[in-house]
């Protein structure tokens, strides 16, 4: 046994906890922890060309395999960087862990007046469920090991470790280290819940007329996808989910309705019972409340959550249910055994529900055949889902383009859908990093990435990353030279004054085409499917920039503009 950096402990335990990836930008702080990637086949460095960019490939990585995605960065400017991408993850129970280095223990908390000081505890505190600052070599295990356990339980969340540059250099015996088994450290085994509030919530839907089931983003986080299956089929309810929780069962599924449409809304106004599963019920999900649900004392809820911080946060509830949602839902559905057998069909009303969905999508549909000049972006979704095999990871950045993409780009796996955009933090830019985690997590999947043109600037220099990896991903950007959602706040509420919304036009297929990317320029609806097989047949990650309508605005931005401005007096 011999005498081992700081850096090389911490990559050791990583590798005990299954991480094969680390994304980051490189600093001179962090030389032990990168040296100690060196030629190591268990575990890989993606050097990413900004911190926001590399956070949000940990997050990606986390949303796509259900595990701790892992971030680094250097002290002062590096930290700094990291909360764009930092953010997201924490606003939708995404678990990362973060590794900033630090100055020297003996000049840092408080600093001195060193060169790039940062209280990196401070700064990151809002954005992540824990910190620790790492001042001794020997305590490396010990707070490593706790960063895991804070990340994954209860909601899960970004955690954040500080550690001295003088502590990754530091070296110790290798023989006084004992690397824990995760389940020698932390509970693996979901909390189950309250058996007497099961069977109240059993009792409840077994007498439903009109049960309707609404599932979160939390089913995904808790690998729930077969239990909240099981239980609709059982009781053949409806089921609606939140943006969010977009994959947790198939959007062929008998009696799913698509989130926020027609259909959807009328059942979630009409049915007797409802059982929310994973979901804070935000104002994605119109907080809960009417017209979009139906009236509280009219409308029995039943509210399941990993923790009691989001049951009846919004929504005041019947039986709220603290417990993991896999173990919740399996709980409920023997309870319901016992009580009714399965029933046979569907509530008479679904039909009618799904007749309001198709009438409104028939619209989307047909404007999605459109051969008008400029392209308009629904044609683009179409024939981009159809093109790619249903088992393909769909990328949606940007705001508008989440909007289009989210009528016509349907989802029939989980963790197949990932948009920052789509749930609780509405951020940007998530699109290049996250689809490079997607393809690292599964080589053998076609990733295409679906994005405004604003959005995909955020992150450009990261299409080099794609093609260093030699990583196949089709990004479709959808080219309106604008900040394209603020400029139709500006053009139906301030009479057309464009302010700061405007770009010049941008060759984002040849900035691609520079990288050593493959590059299409589009500027004719039947140009797409033919760009779309070039870049596959390119085996390249590929770039096609579509030049579409500037002035189509989708018809649920007044909607989403009434939420986030609730309360406030808009032009008219």
């Amino acid at each position: 046994m011999g005498k081992i950096t700081g850096g090389e402990l911490i990559k050791r335990i990583l590798v005990n906890e299954g991480v094969k990836y680390v994304f980051g930008v490189p600093g001179d702080q962090l030389y032990p922890l990168l040296d100690s990637f060196y030629n190591d086949d268990k575990i890989k460095f993606i050097t990413f060309h900004h911190e926001a960019a590399a956070a949000h490939a940990a997050d990606g990585y986390a949303r796509v395999t259900n595990k701790p995605g892992v971030v680094i960065a250097t002290v002062g400017p590096g930290a700094a960087n990291l909360i764009g991408g930092v953010y997201p993850a924490f606003a939708e129970g995404i678990p990362i862990i973060i590794i900033t280095a630090q100055n020297q223990s003996w000049k840092s908390y408080p600093d001195h007046g060193s060169m790039q000081a940062l209280d990196q505890i401070n700064l990151l505190k809002p954005v992540t469920k824990w910190n620790a600052y790492i001042s001794q070599w020997n305590r490396i295990p010990e707070l490593v090991q706790w960063a895991f356990r804070k990340a994954l339980t209860g909601r899960p969340g970004p955690v954040h470790l500080d550690v001295a540059v003088d502590v990754l250099y530091q070296t110790g015996d290798e023989s006084s280290v004992s690397l824990l088994k995760p389940d020698n450290y932390r509970p693996i085994v979901p909390p189950a819940g309250n058996p007497f509030l099961i069977d109240e919530a059993a009792k409840l839907l077994a007498k439903a007329k009109m049960p309707l089931i609404h599932l979160g983003g939390g089913i995904l986080r808790a690998n729930a996808v077969e239990e909240a299956k099981a239980l609709a089929d059982y009781l053949k309810a409806i089921v609606t989910t939140s943006i969010g929780g977009r994959g947790s069962i198939s959007e062929d599924y008998p009696s799913l309705l698509l989130p926020s449409l027609p259909g959807a809304l009328e059942a979630q106004t009409e049915a007797d019972v409802i059982l929310i599963a994973g979901s804070r019920l935000g104002d994605l999900d119109y907080w809960g409340k009417p017209p979009a649900w139906g009236d509280f004392s009219n409308q029995k809820t039943i509210h399941i959550d990993i923790t009691g911080d989001d049951i009846g946060l919004n929504r005041p509830v019947d039986i709220g249910i603290i417990g993991d949602v896999k173990v919740v839902l399996s709980q409920l559905l023997e309870a319901i055994k016992k009580i009714i057998p399965p029933k046979k069909d569907y509530p008479e009303k679904l039909e009618k529900y799904k007749e309001s969905e198709r009438e409104y999508l028939k619209n989307m549909e047909d404007l999605s055949y459109s051969d008008s000049i400029p392209i308009h972006p629904l044609r683009v979704v179409r024939e981009v889902r159809e093109f790619f095999p249903k088992d393909s990871i769909a990328v949606i950045d940007g705001g508008n383009t989440t909007v289009w993409a989210s009528y016509l780009n349907k989802v029939y796996l989980p963790y197949t859908y990932f948009s920052t955009a789509s749930g609780d933090s509405g951020h940007l830019g998530s699109g290049i990093p996250f689809s490079i985690a997607a393809k690292l997590a599964n080589p053998d999947k076609q990733v295409y990435v679906i994005s405004g043109d604003g959005a995909f600037g955020f992150h450009i220099a990261d299409l080099e990353t794609a093609c260093r990896e030699k990583l196949q991903i089709t990004f479709i950007v959808l080219n309106d030279s604008a900040w394209g959602m603020i400029k139709a706040g500006q053009t139906l509420y301030y009479s057309n004054r464009h302010v700061g919304v405007d770009f010049s036009e941008i060759r984002y297929d040849l900035i691609a085409e520079a990288v050593g990317c493959h590059g299409e320029y589009i500027t004719k609806p039947d140009e797409i499917k033919p760009a779309l097989e070039r870049s596959i047949e390119s085996k390249k990650a590929s770039v096609i920039n579509v030049v579409v309508d500037k002035n189509v605005i989708p018809p649920h931005f007044e909607i989403l503009a009434g939420i986030w401005l609730e309360g406030v007096e808009i032009p008219s």
